[in-house]
């Protein structure tokens, strides 16, 4: 059929070209346009050539020609051509020589390709005529416009596809979902080819189109989205104002329908039964129930919350955001022996109620949820639970203080037994009778040192300690009246020499370490041995506090400087307790004003008669004092260090040494033995040398004293050695009192007699401190050098024996 109806196209385009053909020769034969002449006219000759005018209309081509033959096109003519084929023809521009082809002779256009107006709607070409022999331009070049006709050939197109519109349910008749819209490539200025009109071939039970704009409406009031959610509606566009014969196209529009909250909670089952032991702690959750809602998105948020005033008081429900599940939760402590099985009403209701659907129904939904309660075995529980018990200090050991009782809360109602956490009572202060429950004191109480006691209770199964439950008490001493009232401080008061009778001298007050329940009430007086003293009185202000006066005219501290009043002290019990206070009473002199100037004792001086510049001054003294008492220890103590370093140079460094061996045994003048004596004060030995011997004078006498000379070879048998003893003594006790020095030995020892030696020791000490009875005799055989030494020996022998016969 499309194939007809194009041939019915191009035959009604060549009926229009050929009718506009015939117009154009008969205008042109009745009315000769301006500016065409004839040949010979006189306007040719200054140019050169004749001004010929040209013959033509504009040119149209159908487009899409199927034909076989090349499509005639129009005819292009010039008035000077008389037909007898001088002139020729030609044309320049888009398609020529390709697409349009002219006859050089009639000037006939043909087109010999198809064309297609969508691809390009008109095409400008000039045309040329010129003399055939001479090739001379006869016409000035003229510009011509063959426009392609346009035939329906293209079918609306929906460009902007695939389309997806959403539409709420239950939206009214008529509610807009969306549009669409269809384009035609057909010339919309030529006939009816780009007239578009829409209809719907799907869908059209649920939605509408409008035919000339394309918007797509609802055809009905009851969608529903939990039935259906979308819809695939197919929507048709047709050219040519819908007529016969015209093109058409069509798209696929899928229409969603979104959710309203249409649809209340809904749940599952009307009962639901769960389990918990009685032990499970308050906030332990259940179990979880949860109301469907076939509604999407937020359509479907719920809360939940319990109706009945059982399940509020002992459960709690709360929404998981997530899931949108009811959490069933302990909200007070279970007990199987009270109440073994619970029922709990659980209301769901949508948060977001839309309100134009509140006459479908009531948007909530209810179910019971039973809780079994499971038994388990349970420690002992304290009745009735108080945790306050009082006992008087005075209390004896062994005193009952209280009786804690627990109970087995289970059916079987073991026995049970009780202690006393000893780390809340490590003095074991109080005990426990483990089978009655009954609290004694364990040691004597004292609430002034303690007076409150908190200890803590263990109750457990006689068969099974393990399950043991705690209750912390708090035991409070009781205050018995068993501490006397005493004077608050030592107090002391000064009066002024001439002080009147009635003056005021000391107000005086006590402390008590008992609290008595209707308060402290204290009772003053002088003690019995004070109520005849005539100096002073004593008048109790009934406010615990009491006040001394004068009681007679002016006091003299040459007399008496000090008076010590007694006063007694007495509580108000019971029983009544009472204790004595001394209140010291210094005589002043005061000046005119009554400020006292000075008393006996020396704080009362310093604090009266000082001024704050003299304290001053007294404090810059003992400064002063105090730095020449550091300076002088230190010069002494720099002093003593001298010394000590003199006296231990005498012992270490003045040592003598004689290298040179002597001129023999005449030589006796070879080294001054005088310079060894000069270290040591051997006044006893010297008295004796003074009293004259056997060889005095003579080789004899220098033998005596140089004997007298060497310490360790004194001749006399009562030598003393108590100098060196002294000496040694002094050393040492100078060093253990010396603390700034490091100890050291003021001996030193010199033993050393070289290598090689052919002789044995000849060292004098040894033989000395041992008193051996050696023979000497053989030094006469080492030569004469030793021959003086060997007299030596040989006469000291010889004295030692006379002594001993």
């Amino acid at each position: 059929m499309a194939k007809g109806l194009q041939g019915f196209s191009w035959t009604m385009l060549l009926l229009f070209c050929a009718i506009q053909e015939l117009g154009a020769w008969a205008m042109h034969t009745a009315v000769e346009g301006p500016g065409l002449g004839q040949p010979g006219d006189p306007a040719l000759l200054a140019g050169g050539r004749v001004k010929r005018g040209w013959v033509w209309n504009q040119f149209f081509v159908v487009e899409e020609y199927t034909g076989t033959e090349p499509l005639y096109v129009g005819k292009i003519h010039s008035d000077s051509d008389e037909g007898d084929g001088s002139i020729k023809y030609t044309i320049s521009g888009e398609g020529a020589g390709t697409i349009f082809l002219i006859d050089e002779i009639t000037g006939d256009i043909h087109a010999t390709e198809r064309l297609d107006r969508e691809q390009k709607t008109f095409y400008t070409l000039r045309a040329q005529a010129r003399d055939r022999q001479t090739d001379q331009l006869l016409e000035p070049e003229s510009e011509f416009i063959i426009k392609v006709q346009d035939i329906n050939d293209s079918e609306p197109r929906f460009l902007e596809g695939p389309y997806i519109g959403s539409v709420a349910e239950l939206s009214p008749i008529g509610t807009s979902v969306m549009q669409v819209m269809a384009s035609d490539a057909d010339d919309p200025t030529y006939g009816s080819s780009a007239r578009v009109v829409y209809s719907v071939l799907e869908g059209e039970q649920h939605f509408t189109v409008d035919s000339k704009t394309g918007v797509i409406r609802t055809a009905v009031a009851d969608l529903d989205r939990e039935t259906q959610d979308r819809y695939e509606v197919v929507i048709r566009a047709t050219d040519m104002a819908g007529q016969l014969g015209g093109l058409s196209g069509s798209t696929t529009v899928t229409i969603v329908v979104t959710d309203v909250n249409d649809n209340p909670p809904r749940f599952p089952q009307k009962m639901y039964q769960f389990s918990i032991v009685e032990t499970a702690p308050v906030g332990t959750a259940i179990g979880r129930v949860k109301a469907e809602d076939s509604d999407v998105g937020e359509n479907t948020d719920m809360t939940y919350q319990v109706k009945d005033e059982e399940g509020v008081e002992m459960f709690k429900v709360t929404t998981d955001s997530n899931t949108q599940e009811a959490v069933i939760t302990v909200q007070k402590p279970l007990d199987y022996e009270s109440k073994k099985v619970h029922t709990v009403v659980v209301e769901a209701l949508n948060k977001f109620v839309d309100p134009r659907f509140v006459d479908l129904g009531t948007f909530r939904d209810q179910t019971i949820v039973r809780v079994s309660v499971l038994d388990v075995d349970e420690p002992p529980e304290f009745r009735p639970p108080s945790n306050l018990m009082e006992v008087q200090e005075d209390a004896h050991v062994g005193s009952v203080v209280g009786v804690v009782t627990a109970l087995d809360p289970d059916t079987a109602n073991h026995p049970v037994r009780y202690a006393i956490d000893r780390s809340t009572d490590a003095e074991r202060i109080f005990d426990i009778d483990a089978n009655t429950g009954a609290i004694v004191t364990g040691k004597v109480l004292d609430r002034e040192t303690a007076g409150w006691h908190n200890i803590t209770v263990l109750a457990m199964e006689a068969d099974n300690h393990s399950q043991v439950s705690r209750a912390s008490l708090r035991i409070r001493i009781l205050d018995v009246n068993d501490n006397p009232p005493e004077l608050a401080t030592p107090y002391e008061a000064a009066v002024c020499e001439d002080a009147k009778p009635g003056q005021l001298i000391q107000t005086i007050s006590v402390v008590d370490r008992d609290e008595p329940q209707s308060g402290h009430h204290f009772y003053f007086t002088l003690v019995p041995e004070a109520t005849n003293n005539h100096h002073f009185s004593l008048l109790d202000i009934k406010d615990n506090t009491a006040a001394v006066h004068t009681q007679r005219m002016g006091f003299n501290r040459q007399e008496q400087d000090v008076y010590l009043l007694p006063i007694l002290v007495v509580d108000s019990g019971p029983p009544a307790l009472s204790s004595t206070g001394t209140l010291t009473i210094h005589v002043c002199g005061c000046d005119s004003n009554g400020a006292i100037q000075s008393c006996n004792s020396t704080a009362y001086v310093v604090s009266a008669t000082l001024s704050p510049g003299a304290l001053i001054a007294l404090l810059v003294c003992i400064l002063i004092l105090v730095v020449l008492v550091l300076l002088i220890l230190t010069l002494k103590r720099h002093h003593k260090s001298h010394l000590t370093s003199e006296d231990d140079e005498d012992m270490r460094d003045n040592v003598i040494k004689y290298n040179d061996e002597g001129g023999g045994e005449q030589d006796t003048e070879a080294y001054d033995m005088s310079a060894l004596r000069s270290l040591y004060d051997f006044s006893e030995i010297k008295g004796s040398d003074g009293g004259g011997g056997p060889g005095e004078g003579g080789p004899s006498g220098n033998l005596a004293s140089e004997l007298h000379v060497l310490p360790q070879w004194v001749q006399s048998p009562d030598l003393d050695f108590s100098v060196f003893r002294d000496y040694i003594c002094k050393k040492v006790e100078q060093a253990d009192e010396d603390l700034s020095v490091p100890p050291y030995d003021s001996f030193q020892t010199y033993a050393f007699e070289g290598l090689d030696s052919p002789v044995p020791s000849l060292s004098s000490i040894n033989t000395w401190s041992s008193g051996s009875e050696q023979d000497f005799s053989y030094l006469g055989g080492w030569g004469p050098r030793f021959r003086q030494l060997a007299a030596l020996y040989a006469g000291r022998r010889s004295e030692e024996d006379s002594e001993e016969s």
